[in-house]
């Protein structure tokens, strides 16, 4: 699979997973989405939330990933994307991700 067909399975997912919270989705169901993910899928998804607020990166990984991007609000999240980005970190804590 290339870097970028995993990326826009990873942002598929991770549209899905917003609408599901719009939709009231249940937490079991907001639990399976992220279950099946790798860590490196957990930390692409998380920080996608991030660039698309405009979070300005320090990593090489994530600047390769998502450019520079920095702009307002510059990575200040919703209470939605906040508890989203927890449920991720959740996860990544399960899997032992680093």
């Amino acid at each position: 699979m290339s870097f970028r067909s995993f990326a826009a399975s990873v942002a598929l997912v991770a549209l899905v997973a917003g609408a599901g919270a719009l939709f009231g989705a249940a937490p079991a169901q907001a639990q399976s989405r992220y279950a099946g993910m790798s860590c490196s899928q957990l930390w692409y998804a998380r920080n996608l939330i991030y660039a698309n607020r405009g979070y300005c990166f320090q990593t090489q990984r994530a600047i390769r990933a998502f450019g520079t991007r920095c702009y307002p609000p510059y990575g200040r999240l919703t209470q939605a994307e906040q508890r989203r980005v927890a449920e991720i970190q959740r996860w990544e804590r399960r899997r032992g991700c680093r």
